[in-house]
């Protein structure tokens, strides 16, 4: 049944978009499912929105059917918004033979997408509030300004790790050897930090992980029992009109406090052989995945090894463009390039086989995908990295990090690139939480 909403529209200033937006979580809270996404006012050259709102559910499309094929038919019916995730595990049910044997911690269903009875987004000028609702769009409106801002309350915690660092060495060894045999170019090897905790008030995890680590493609998300705070620096797939466009990630270097070192570091992730042949290998993999839903001699590479910074860590990012076909649903986009090249490796299906044999966690939504599809059929979806999960029924909090392994990879300086990115989400437990790593 098609959803009827009523929308409105309401001016506001740059300056009121942080509070208004904390404004807007504290208003969602109220409800079993939500998804927050979060520009942070980036000035991306893609970006459509500064953040987007979806608070309730009217109708479910979740695990154990074919997802994608549900969501392009509800979507040829209704054309209404459609917000949700697939987890890494997901490619399972795209991939025969694919399977996850490792326990589950989080409990994310494999994919789940919901069509909100709310949506809220603020235009990526910062000058307009849209509401549409099935509910009056001025009471929401009203609702959402007469919200307190509540104080910050986080423990101090410690994580373990399931890969201590001697193991972690020793299974770089064996990657490596996989490489050297011709098994793959290039894998993806990820290691997972948890802790146990009664009581947690995500909402304000989510915010400090947001000011510390502020991310374009950031997200809160809401699932009954179960959230992630997510603070990604990536975005997986957006579709505009036609056009096709992703953008992996692949090569990493940690900020300096001093601006002259910083800037030497930039650059020399900039000229570094290995980022680059890491990253030109994901990007001929994304092209390959593109092909199958794209006009033949559409694929474009708009900008190869492009140097992005981020609070703490420069990244290393690539833009692969296409023009879907005109005949295929939008859906196949998804179908035909998930899981994401740049948190698997290459080829794609073996690599995927070599993390089930060498991670020792199931990694459920990491490295999945959060985003929405609009009425029109556009959609923008993010890779879930630098996030942090927690289940309040099991108490469980964790997360993984991790790096591309390739021949050349050193085992240290890989290890020491994965704990770079797990110090970036334990610092929002810790008091003192400075900009850089000293």
């Amino acid at each position: 049944m098609e959803l009827l909403r009523n929308k409105a529209t309401y001016t506001i200033v740059p300056l009121q978009v942080k509070e208004i937006k904390q404004k807007m979580l504290n208003w969602s809270k109220q409800f079993s499912i939500f998804l927050f996404l979060d520009s942070n006012s980036y000035q991306l050259a893609h970006g459509s929105y500064e953040c987007l709102l979806a608070a309730g559910a009217s109708e479910i499309i979740n695990d154990g059917i074919d997802v994608l094929s549900a969501i392009q038919q509800q979507h040829n019916q209704q054309r209404d918004w459609v917000f949700g995730h697939m987890c890494y595990d997901y490619k399972n049910r795209l991939e025969r033979g694919l399977h996850s044997a490792r326990s589950k911690k989080t409990y994310f269903p494999g994919a789940h997408f919901f069509v909100p009875l709310t949506v809220c987004y603020i235009n990526s000028d910062c000058t307009v509030l849209t509401i549409e609702s099935v509910d009056s769009p001025d009471a929401i409106y009203s609702a959402i300004m007469q919200q307190e801002v509540s104080p910050r309350v986080l423990p101090k915690l410690e994580f373990e790790r399931v890969i201590d660092h001697a193991a972690y060495i020793e299974t770089i060894g064996k990657l490596r050897g996989h490489i050297a045999e011709g098994d793959c170019y290039e894998i993806n090897f990820c290691n997972e930090g948890f802790c146990e905790v009664d009581e947690l008030d995500t909402l304000s995890v989510f915010n400090t992980l947001n000011e510390v680590s502020p991310a374009p493609f950031a997200a809160y998300y809401r699932y009954d029992d179960k959230y992630m705070m997510c603070a990604s620096p990536e975005r997986y797939l957006k579709k505009t009109g036609d056009k096709l466009l992703s953008q992996p990630i692949k090569g990493t270097a940690r900020r300096d406090k001093d601006l002259q070192k910083d800037d030497l570091i930039k650059e020399r992730l900039r000229n570094d052989v290995k980022e680059r042949a890491e990253n030109v290998m994901i990007v001929d993999l994304v092209r390959n995945d593109l092909s199958r839903c794209c006009e033949t001699g559409s694929i474009a590479v708009d900008e190869l090894f492009g140097i992005y910074t981020f609070p703490q860590v420069h990244q290393m990012i690539s833009t692969v463009s296409g023009k879907l076909k005109a005949d295929v649903p939008f859906t196949d986009a998804m179908r035909y390039s998930f899981p994401m090249g740049s948190m698997t490796g290459a080829p794609k299906y073996k690599v995927m086989q070599l993390i089930e044999q060498y991670e020792q966690s199931r990694r459920e939504l990491f490295s999945g995908t959060v985003g929405y599809i609009s009425p029109e059929g556009d959609f923008d979806f993010n890779v879930i990295i630098r996030s942090l999960f927690y289940n309040e029924t099991t108490k469980y909090l964790g997360y993984q990090t991790g790096g591309a392994i390739t021949y050349d990879s050193d085992a240290e300086k890989e290890w020491e690139e994965m704990r770079l990115k797990a110090w970036a989400l334990e610092r929002v437990f810790e008091q003192d939480k400075p900009a850089f790593i000293s």
